[in-house]
């Protein structure tokens, strides 16, 4: 509570200094720091200090990554001094922020004080998200390396990278990170629906983003304005349309889940794909395809329906993953996405477009990227 209490009345940039000040006071604390994860969710980066002055660290071979891997408390024992360090995941509901980082006496490294700094890291989190409105401070930490500004268009369009809710749970990447140009992800949950869009951009730099932006604005008014699932995808795609006049297009995927029964309304305006993995067995599904947003002026758009099972696994893949060649010219064939989702299948939804993503690049070898790669995973749980 003291803790809570400092982070709410301290200014938006002087969060870690509220919990450093707190935790030195309460809990003995001989050290603290915030790492955040960058945009790529490859390292770590320390807050504590400007921008690239401060060297980062590994997500995949350190003891703060392993926490923020697992999303559990992960401790260091056996420090300098009798000292121990806990390192404890910053989220918001699903959503993988950073690690927080806490050196105290051994004798303090209870299970108890444990839970009560897991409870701090969560706290701290939500601070942060707020915090953002104000300060480019946490931004800042995300990045290790200039965005291009359409990536920072993209980036301040999309939700979040992960989610998690009972019912089920989101995880989302974009790559190259720091360069994407029209890929995008949107979702949004209620009491009793989900709705989820991912969209596969078209063009390149400022010109991918605006048009990605009029069209993901454009469904989000729509759904806030209680409209139906055909209905959104109509609208969005008279804005493109009435901007464009058809000189470009935009190919997306809508999809309206049930959270009670797992009926889904599902359109295809001419999608990135979508593969179902089912009692351990990954295979595309095949969907009705319709003309993509913004081709044709007044597109009419029907919603078809798909059952989502509990323990279903759904995977949402753009063109820049089907397209990638390797250096002989073979591109990523269904069979690499199939053994892709396979080798992933024990990871949970956060982890595994990264996962994907790290064997899409070996594929590619070391030819530079030339089009987003976008994978969404969905791992659906449903209501008892």
């Amino acid at each position: 509570m003291a803790v809570e209490r400092a982070l709410r009345t301290s200014a938006p940039h002087a969060l870690l200094d509220a919990v450093q000040d707190t935790l030195t006071v309460h809990y003995t604390a001989r050290k603290v720091d915030l790492l955040m994860a960058d945009y790529a969710m490859t390292i770590l980066q320390p807050v504590n200090a400007l921008p690239h002055t401060a060297a980062p660290v590994p997500i995949h071979t350190s003891a703060p990554g392993r926490a923020f891997g697992a999303q559990e408390p992960y401790v260091e024992a056996g420090g300098r001094g009798g000292l121990c360090t806990a390192h404890l995941p910053v989220s918001v509901r699903g959503d993988r922020i950073g690690i927080l980082s806490v050196c105290l006496p051994a004798e303090a490294c209870d299970p108890a004080t444990l839970r009560e700094l897991a409870d701090v890291a969560e706290v701290l989190g939500h601070e942060i998200v707020v915090a953002e409105r104000d300060t480019d401070l946490y931004l800042q930490a995300r990045r290790a390396d200039r965005l291009t500004l359409a990536a920072e268009m993209q980036w301040q369009l999309l939700p979040g990278r992960s989610c998690s809710r009972p019912e089920y749970d989101i995880g989302a990447q974009l790559e190259p990170a720091y360069a994407i140009h029209g890929d995008n992800f949107d979702w949004s949950a209620s009491a009793d629906h989900l709705t989820l869009t991912v969209t596969n951009g078209m063009g390149e730099g400022i010109e991918a983003a605006l048009l990605t932006s009029l069209a993901v604005n454009a469904l989000r008014n729509a759904r806030r304005a209680g409209l139906s699932l055909s209905d959104q995808a109509c609208l969005a795609d008279q804005a493109v349309y009435g901007h464009y006049q058809g000189a470009v297009h935009l190919s997306m995927l809508l999809l309206r889940f049930d959270l009670a029964t797992g009926e889904t309304e599902i359109i295809d305006a001419g999608s990135p794909k979508m593969w179902r993995m089912r009692n351990g067995r990954a295979e595309p599904v095949a969907l009705d395809a319709q003309l993509p947003l913004g081709m044709s002026e007044d597109t009419p758009y029907t919603a078809e329906y798909f059952q989502v099972s509990p323990g279903d696994r759904l995977l949402f893949v753009s063109d820049g993953v089907y397209d990638v060649a390797s250096p002989t010219g073979e591109r990523y064939s269904e069979r690499a996405l199939t053994r892709a989702m396979t080798n992933s299948r024990l990871l949970p939804p956060s982890q595994v477009p990264r996962a994907v993503l790290h064997e899409l690049s070996g594929h590619r070898g070391p030819i530079a990227a030339d089009d987003d790669a976008l994978i969404v995973c969905l791992d659906w749980r449903g209501r008892p």
